[in-house]
């Protein structure tokens, strides 16, 4: 069993095509089969180096491996263009070269009778041998499929175009390239959007006339966001290396998109091996799905708690090295990652929070301080730090006791020395358990930092 994946290069691989890769994807691996990368890039004018770069990193972040590619439509254009001499030989398509006012004429008057615009057929007894070639569409009924997704479909021929296959150029269309690869590849399942479903009856009918096997289609629902309208950037379309970027965790990701149109019972949390075991493409909803990044942040922030240490923290290198956080200078990075899991959304706030292990800073969150840092706090910190200055262990038990006590001696809760004490040891009021991050932190660069927001509050008050 063969599927694909098959963007055109025109631009980024955004959430709904990543969808499409991951069904097809799984539906390859359940079935141990094969899963093929093609890169339809024959419009070249719109592809660009860039988009290609963009989706082969995409793949790669995803773990979305293929047995075969990318394999690009533009070495294939001889292969194209001798499968188009062959309609045109067999009388099944024609060279037509109606003008583009003649073509606006004739849309307009079909308009205006409430007809649906399509080709008249005005050249095809012409024997032209120039032109576009246009596909002669067969006098059929119908054309009937059954779709993987949405049932049985039907399209009468009669709405249906003699679609142009090649342009004046000689340049191949994109439904006579698809149908053209699919066959060579061996493609056994087309998993695509449903935005293609109008193209399949006529990738059908090139497919009869070419006397090849069809492929059976699967179309997947669109995406929307979360007030119904098609999903844009501003709900999430965005290039997919910007969540890696906003510090998801790829199999966060992949967990999130694969819920949305399909489904097993109540099940929110899934494994990729449990997703290639469970998938099928009978399972896929046929209504459309909404996109909620809310949904999304709880999604990552589960795999950052469960995710095995060595797995998180190579996601995490990327970020760290992205805010020049040197990992060498300060504590073993794993137990920072183990003090912070819990706590973090996203890797780009663990390695934000990351910082103060390895970095110092000169001053506080201002906002954070001017409430924070009260008078009132000053001896508590002065306390906090004699405390831990006489420690002669340094443990996150050791420094608990030292909180504990001050709060017994002044008869005040745990948050009235917990709060400024966090800041203090922060910079900006983030970390883990505040005994475990001082450790982590090291005793001498604590107390410089306690002594910081005492003289903070002196030159404040």
């Amino acid at each position: 069993m063969k599927s694909r994946f098959a963007p055109s290069p025109t631009g980024y691989l955004h959430i709904g095509g990543a969808r499409t890769a991951l069904f097809a994807w799984l539906w390859a691996k359940k079935n141990q089969g094969k899963f093929i990368l093609r890169i339809e890039d024959t419009d070249k004018e719109r592809s660009t180096k860039e988009s290609v770069e963009v989706i082969l990193q995409g793949m790669e972040w995803l773990g979305l491996d293929y047995d075969k590619g990318p394999i690009f439509q533009s070495d294939r254009i001889e292969r194209y263009q001798a499968v188009i001499s062959s309609l045109i030989n067999s009388g099944k398509a024609y060279f037509c070269n109606c003008s583009k006012q003649r073509l606006d004429n004739l849309r307009e008057d079909l308009m205006k009778k409430g007809e649906k615009p399509k080709y008249d057929g005005y050249c095809r007894q012409k024997n032209l041998t120039d032109g576009v070639v246009r596909f002669l569409n067969p006098d059929d009924k119908v054309v009937l499929f059954e779709d993987c997704v949405k049932g049985n479909i039907e399209f009468a021929n009669s709405e249906l175009d003699d679609l142009i296959i090649a342009r004046a150029d000689g340049s191949p269309t994109y439904n006579l390239t698809v149908v053209v690869d699919d066959h060579d590849m061996g493609i056994d399942f087309v998993i695509r959007g449903d935005d293609h479903i109008n193209n399949t009856p006529k990738q059908i009918n090139l497919y009869k006339a070419l006397g090849w096997n069809l492929p059976s289609f699967a179309h997947v629902p669109m995406i929307l966001g979360v007030d119904g309208a098609r999903l844009s950037k501003r709900h999430g379309a965005v290039n997919i290396l910007s969540y890696r970027d906003e510090g998801y965790l790829p199999n966060a990701l992949l967990n999130y998109i694969v819920r949305l149109g399909w489904s097993h019972g109540d099940q929110e949390l899934f494994s990729i091996s449990e997703m290639i075991d469970l998938f099928d493409l009978k399972d896929i909803n046929k209504a459309p799905s909404s996109f909620n990044k809310d949904k999304l942040i709880w999604l990552n922030q589960n795999y950052i708690k469960t995710t095995e240490i060595n797995e998180l923290l190579n996601h995490l290198k990327y970020h760290l090295d992205s805010q020049s956080i040197n990992t060498n200078n300060g504590p073993n990075i794993e137990d920072v990652v183990e003090n912070l899991r819990d706590r973090s959304k996203t890797l780009t706030e663990m390695a934000n929070n990351c910082a103060m292990f390895y970095q110092d800073f000169d001053s506080f969150d201002s906002d954070l301080a001017k409430n924070v840092f009260q008078t009132k706090c000053r001896p508590i910190l002065e306390s906090l730090h004699s405390g831990l200055e006489a420690l002669d262990s340094w443990t996150a038990e050791k420094i608990h006791n030292v909180i504990m006590k001050i709060c017994e001696n002044r008869n005040i809760g745990f948050a009235e020395v917990g709060q400024p004490f966090r800041l203090a040891l922060s910079g900006n009021g983030k970390s883990g358990s505040i005994d475990k991050s001082a450790q982590l932190v090291g005793k001498d660069r604590t107390l410089s930092r306690l002594k910081m927001a005492i003289d903070f509050i002196e030159n404040h008050s």
